[in-house]
């Protein structure tokens, strides 16, 4: 009598299709790039601006979580103000000035909750253009 053996199991994944697989879409992708086309952008042209920008209202947050408003026009010193009177004061320099600048600057120790408590009131005032001060890298 003849013994027949016990066919065993595979116990390897067999991957030669998958590589003939990924072989086919990486010739398609090479054939189909040169096809498609990059989106246009549309950069801004260099020259003189039609006004000058306006000189920001820069809002300091103290590392105690105090605010001070500077008009960098007027003041070469902020003055100490509550939210509520930061509000009353950006409205106002707002109704002379739509487009001016508001610009914030935090102490490296306030959370970035605090920043954006401000940021967020500056948006619900109607300030359409809101930044933020940074200190330049020494290099």
């Amino acid at each position: 009598m003849i013994r027949r053996r016990p066919r065993r199991a595979m116990n390897q994944i067999n991957v030669v299709p998958y590589i003939d697989v990924m072989l086919v879409l990486l010739v398609i992708f090479m054939v189909t790039a040169p096809f498609i086309n990059p989106s246009q952008v549309e950069l801004p042209s260099i020259g003189k601006s039609s006004q000058a920008p306006g000189t920001p209202l820069e809002v300091t947050i103290r590392a105690d979580g105090s605010l001070l408003l500077r008009d960098r026009a007027t003041s070469a010193t902020g003055e100490p103000v509550s939210v509520t009177g930061l509000a009353e004061v950006i409205q106002r320099r707002q109704r002379e000035d739509a487009n001016r600048p508001v610009v914030i600057s935090a102490d490296k120790s306030v959370r970035y909750e605090a920043v954006m408590r401000v940021m967020d009131r500056l948006q619900q005032l109607g300030v359409a253009r809101i930044g933020l001060l940074v200190k330049p890298a020494q290099t």
